[in-house]
């Protein structure tokens, strides 16, 4: 019999109920205790729709992030955290946001710092390592949860996260090496399994992604190492890989000294049959055949043609599982009343993808003529969808193949432009100006809402709309801010917004997915050919400049981001996809122009992001991903200044790409890491402006003008001060005005000190 588990379930609830329950107890509205009671009753729920399955995931849930949690799980917590006053999960929140609610004074602390999870738009807080660093197991959390299923009457499969992957997520903040925390790590690995087994846990998923990237020999070795050290547990390793190819650790993948081994075959179909011959006869194996990372139906008719061969060689020894986690996907398409009925027959959510896995066991099991109905039904959506003449456009894809190499020009080079843009601009050294959106109040949440359900007339809402940007052009001129933004008021989301405005995209009311804490996008599902009907956001940027005789930045969403947050299409190359958003901003770029706006800023905070895990990968996605950049911003003549941003993106290994992007001006995130991102600069001569972000707007905490000073100091031994902007690292969508209005006032204040030392 065919073996069903889940690697891991969206925790946020089908309608974000844990969003709002963290929220309320950050504000002081509920009790850590309510919290808790919040967060067992999702356990309970996605539990439940796991009892087909043989094996539930236990330790998923998390209260912000999973990695955060294996810190705490291994006794890992930031010594400036260690020793602060109240509960574990007081705590907790303070290395996650740098506070946990309305702490006093002397209980805010500086946030871990923030990455991306592997090539994935969810962030996960990055485990800190000393050479003196010292583990020590606190389990309680994954043994009262195993406790939680067991009373469903579920068969519990404990989740971590690998001890060599999650040495590899961390950094060291000295000079020491984090493999050298290996060998005191591995006792505390051990001592949790022996738990475990105490707990009659049987199987254990230990999650190993860390394997699908570039390894030198000594992380090679240390997988080695640990499983070897690991392997006298009670409870069976199932190792599991995710989101790419195992490639040139396939061998060592399958020579682990453990009892399974799981293979994302939607990342590596090819390697499953190597796979399947390779592993040793008493190992079980996990394919990963539903796809966890998007949210198409798949085709079940398909997967079991080569699926039917493999649970006849492996029998018993065949477990089937989503590719990776269903963090990353909406939680029950069943809600989603509002979505259009064709493309809603193409689409499977988590809920739908578990339901997809029990069809293809209980074919494999009892033969297909047991899930009849349930094949045809596949069948016929996946039919429907390649037959759809509303996928492809021929004229769309006609204009991409007519691209020209000297689309994505600009008429002179920096150097010159640059000169152009100082004298039609005349801002001061070290100019101010902020990522683009300001507090998304109640209040506007309101106003859109009404707008939506048709209790607010268009003139109504755009009359509201405009006293909010009116709002947040004062706000920025009392503070003195040199280049301003208009708010984004009337935007839901920097790419659902774009989304609506484009053919060739469909919208979800319940899609959310988790970026990170209670942060939750709602990806748009592009799902046809992409074109722009109209112009999406010339009126509300005029109106912005009307207001002030500052310049004021238009504000775009570059086409890498769009295409890398959006459920983007599988049936045709990402990159035919992308030139199609190039063009359509193409259009809105020039139309912007034309306006009189002469600053855009074209947003690619996705770029890295979308990154191949491995480097031999990466000239081909960024030669693509550079080209759409250029052609959709550099069609502009040399006195309209272009600027993009990219947040919480390693890109020190790539900087040469994004200097290829010849972007004016770029803002990155550095507060968190310290400016460590500037490193790159110190082998590579940045040829044109930069922004470094200076105030953390992922947290709370309110930056004095000392600290932001500093920050901009460190910069300056990097990049010379006269192509040095000041800003944020982010937009300041989630925070609230009582924070932004003092954060920005230290900000110009420090920018104005910065001035006085250059004069």
């Amino acid at each position: 019999m065919v073996t069903t588990h889940n690697l891991g379930f969206p925790r946020i609830g089908a309608r974000r109920e844990l969003k709002f329950a963290q929220e309320a107890f950050w504000k002081g509205q509920i009790s850590e205790e309510e919290l808790q009671i919040t967060g067992a009753g999702l356990r309970r729920t996605h539990w439940h729709s796991h009892r087909n399955l043989d094996r539930v995931p236990v330790g998923d849930f998390s209260f912000y992030d999973q990695v955060l949690d294996m810190s705490f799980t291994l006794g890992n917590l930031p010594e400036r955290v260690s020793k602060s006053e109240g509960s574990a999960l007081e705590r907790y929140f303070r290395v996650a946001r740098g506070r946990s609610g309305h702490d006093p004074s002397c209980c805010s602390v500086q946030a871990g710092e923030m990455t991306k999870w592997f090539d994935t738009n969810y962030h996960y807080i990055v485990p800190e390592f000393h050479r003196n660093t010292r583990f020590r197991l606190n389990a309680d959390r994954l043994i009262e949860q195993i406790s939680e299923a067991r009373a469903q009457g579920l068969s519990p499969k404990p989740v971590i996260i690998g001890p060599v992957t999650y040495l590899w997520l961390g950094k060291a903040k000295d000079d020491s090496d984090p493999l050298t925390l290996l060998e005191s790590l591995l006792p505390v690995y051990s001592e949790l399994l022996d738990l475990f087994s105490n707990h009659g846990i049987d199987w254990v998923q230990v999650d190993e992604p860390a394997l699908v990237t570039d390894l030198d020999a000594d992380w090679r070795h240390a997988f080695s190492l640990a499983y070897y050290h690991l392997k006298t547990s009670s409870p069976k390793l199932l190792v599991t890989t995710y989101f790419g190819e195992l490639r040139e650790n396939l061998q060592l993948a399958c020579e682990l000294p453990v009892a399974g081994l799981h293979l994302d075959t939607v990342s590596s179909p090819q390697e499953a049959a190597r796979v399947v011959d390779w592993l040793s006869p008493h190992k079980h194996l996990s394919l990963g055949v539903i796809n966890g990372r998007n949210i198409w139906r798949t085709d079940l008719g398909k997967i079991l043609d080569w699926l039917e061969p493999v649970h006849e060689k492996l029998g018993d020894r065949l477990w089937l599982a989503p590719s990776c986690s269903l963090l990353h996907v909406p939680v029950d398409l069943d809600i989603e009343h509002k979505l259009d009925p064709e493309i809603r027959s193409w689409l499977a959510f988590a809920l739908q993808k578990l339901d997809e896995l029990d069809i293809l066991a209980t074919a494999l099991n009892q033969g297909r003529s047991a899930v009849r109905q349930e094949l045809a039904e596949s069948a016929a959506a996946t039919k429907s969808r390649e037959m759809s003449d509303r996928v492809r456009n021929p004229s769309i894809e006609a204009r991409i193949q007519a691209i020209r190499p000297d689309l994505g020009d600009r008429q002179s080079p920096y150097s010159e432009r640059i000169t152009v843009q100082q004298q039609k601009l005349a801002l001061p050294p070290y100019p101010t100006t902020t990522i683009g959106s300001f507090p998304q109040t109640q209040d506007i949440r309101q106003a859109r809402l009404q707008f939506r359900k048709g209790e607010l007339t268009e003139a109504a809402y755009t009359q509201r709309i405009r006293e909010e940007v009116r709002r947040c052009i004062d706000e920025q001129e009392a503070l003195g801010l040199d280049v301003l933004v208009h708010g984004e008021a009337e935007r839901n989301d920097m790419v659902e917004y774009f989304g609506e405005q484009l053919e060739g995209y469909a919208f979800s009311q319940f899609g959310w997915v988790q970026s990170y804490g209670s942060r939750c996008v709602k990806p748009p599902i592009l799902f046809g050919a992409i074109s722009r009907p109209r112009a999406m956001t010339v009126e509300w940027i005029r109106y912005a400049q009307s207001l002030t005789d500052k310049p004021v930045k238009g504000m775009l969403t570059g086409p890498v981001t769009i295409l890398n947050w959006s459920f983007v299409r599988d049936d045709q190359p990402r990159m035919d996809t992308c030139l199609q958003l190039a063009l359509a901003i193409r259009e809105e770029v020039l139309d912007l122009e034309a306006a009189g706006v002469g600053i855009i800023q074209i947003d690619e905070a996705a770029l890295r992001e979308g990154l191949p895990l491995r480097k031999s990968d990466w000239a081909g996605y960024l030669d693509w991903a550079i080209e759409a950049f250029r052609i959709a911003a550099n069609g502009v003549g040399d006195g309209t200044q272009i600027h993009t941003h990219m947040c919480y993106s390693e890109f020190n290994d790539i900087i040469k790409a994004i200097a290829r992007m010849d972007a004016d001006v770029i803002t990155i995130e550095t507060s968190r890491s310290d400016m460590e991102l500037l490193n790159a600069f110190r082998g590579f001569q940045y040829p044109n402006d930069i922004g470094p972000g200076v105030y953390d707007i992922h947290s709370p905490n309110i930056p004095a003008k000392g600290q932001m000073k500093a920050l901009m100091t460190k910069a300056a031994e990097q990049i010379p001060a006269e192509r040095l902007w000041v800003n944020p690292d982010c937009g300041l969508k989630t925070r609230q005005w009582e924070e932004v209005i003092p954060a920005l006032k230290n900000m110009v204040a420090a920018a104005r000190e910065l001035r006085e030392g250059i004069q």
